[in-house]
């Protein structure tokens, strides 16, 4: 007889039940704590997809937006600073 006490099912048994703990964990880090998080509630989705490729309609870049609306709010105020003058004049 051994001396040493070894466990029922010996070493083959311990690191399989190891390899499921540790497989257990790995799952348990790779689930969303949230449901947000797992892709669900709320209107997230639909507003997301107007930023993707996979939205139809007109591209227009940013930057071309911004450039439109300043170029716009500088004409309105021209125009005013136009009409004050020339109503002065005539």
């Amino acid at each position: 007889m051994s001396t040493t006490a070894t466990p029922p099912g010996g070493q083959r048994t311990l690191q399989k039940r190891r390899q499921a703990q540790n497989a257990k964990d790995k799952q348990l880090k790779q689930t969303p704590a949230s449901s947000r998080q797992a892709g669900h509630g709320g209107s997230s989705s639909s507003i997301l997809k107007i930023y993707t490729d996979e939205a139809n309609g007109l591209r227009v870049d940013p930057l071309v937006v911004l450039f439109l609306a300043v170029g716009f709010i500088f004409s309105v105020v021209a125009l005013h600073v136009i009409a004050k003058v020339t109503g002065k004049i005539f």
